[in-house]
């Protein structure tokens, strides 16, 4: 298991700009391992770009906006200029649901980056509470049970239309638990926050990506 990473206070939020900056080497990442069988290290690791932050690096297709990888560290490991270089790198190459992506497809998907909140454990004395805590919209999830764990980030329960209880639902089919475990007692669950920075469209415009922005319709 990694350790954590130390260098840096976690917190704060990142500029448009910095945002942009990460996107862009997402698929700067991306492009020189596909290239050159390169895993590049970040040229800029001052203040929050050395900082431990939990990071995803999501990849869709273009427009279709259908999922084509996503990978990340739910904790922070790592500085987050070299997560999201070793994620842009997981994403795109080593995501078990899909097929490597060839370099040429790189000019036909968008990378979004989501910058992680450390999670904290939703306390709840009976699992019937677990709904009325789950904030949609809000909220990612991570469950954990035994070797089981799974997570879904805050955007996806919104993309779906999901309420809270379909959120935790598929949140332990995820772990590859049943729909309806969430309901047992010996379960940890913990929520988390994300900002999101996004491509318009390949190589194009970077904006921040509100949830309460995100459209119903989206594939995962």
């Amino acid at each position: 298991m990694r350790k954590p990473f130390m260098g840096g206070k976690d917190g704060g939020l990142l500029t448009l700009s910095q945002g942009e900056k990460l996107v862009r080497l997402a698929r700067k990442a991306a492009l020189s391992y596909m290239s050159k069988g390169l895993a590049i290290a970040p040229e800029d690791t001052k203040g929050i770009f050395g900082q431990a932050r939990g990071v995803f690096v999501t990849v869709e297709s273009y427009p279709s906006h259908d999922l084509r990888g996503c990978i990340g560290y739910p904790l922070p490991e790592s500085p987050l200029a070299q997560a999201v270089c070793e994620n842009a790198i997981n994403a795109t190459c080593n995501d078990s649901r899909f097929e490597r992506m060839g370099i040429k497809e790189l000019d036909s998907v968008v990378f979004e980056i989501s910058v992680l909140t450390v999670p904290l454990p939703l306390k709840y004395a009976q699992s019937k509470e677990l709904p009325r805590l789950v904030k949609v919209g809000k909220d990612g999830l991570i469950v954990k049970k035994g070797w089981h764990s799974g997570l879904l980030l805050p955007q996806v329960p919104v993309e779906w239309g999901w309420n809270s209880e379909e959120f935790l639902s598929h949140t332990c089919e995820k772990a590859g638990m049943m729909p309806d475990a969430w309901k047992e007692q010996d379960m940890e669950w913990l929520s988390f926050q994300a900002q999101i920075f996004s491509e318009k469209s390949p190589k194009g415009k970077v904006v921040e990506t509100k949830i309460a922005d995100i459209k119903k319709g989206k594939t995962d």
